[in-house]
């Protein structure tokens, strides 16, 4: 293990990252459901089938949370990032329903350097994520602060 992080100047536009594989199971479902979306097609299979998305369905909000998780463990964790000014896109595409297996990747779609910390850079990001069909069900855009690597230091290459 190194303990070498990626830096702002890592974040080159074109560049994926990959996210790990997570299946959604019904008791997660149901559990983020009652704590933060209580609607009937999260809560409970024969709500779920009866309303438009077909089955007991995970809270949009519920697929984000999985997505940032997904996000922290692909690149974040090992970055020098100092959060995110904010999200300009988040679709949810398709249902995420109980037993699904997410996936997918991010892109970097640019990156500049902040005009007020010249320690930082805004790295923006397009985050798919698919399930175990292919199917994209949640686009998110958004930006991550990074940190620029210190003058004469290594940072990671990939």
């Amino acid at each position: 293990m190194t303990d070498a992080r990626l830096t702002f100047e890592d974040f080159t536009p074109g560049r994926r990252f990959d996210l790990a594989e997570r299946t959604l199971t019904a008791d997660e479902i149901v559990a983020f459901a009652r704590e933060f979306d209580p609607q009937p097609m999260h809560l409970d299979e024969e709500a779920g089938r009866a309303s438009i998305l077909g089955g007991l369905a995970a809270s949009g909000w519920h697929t984000s949370a999985v997505m940032m998780r997904m996000l922290y463990e692909a690149y974040i964790r090992g970055s020098t990032s100092e959060g995110s000014p904010g999200v300009d896109r988040m679709e949810w595409k398709r249902p995420v329903l109980a037993g699904d297996t997410l996936g997918g990747h991010c892109e970097v779609l640019d990156a500049r350097a902040s005009r007020s910390r010249p320690e930082i850079g805004i790295v923006r990001m397009r985050a798919t994520v698919t399930n175990q069909r292919g199917e994209t069900v949640a686009l998110c855009e958004y930006s991550n602060m990074m940190r620029l690597a210190e003058k004469g230091a290594d940072h990671a290459h990939g």
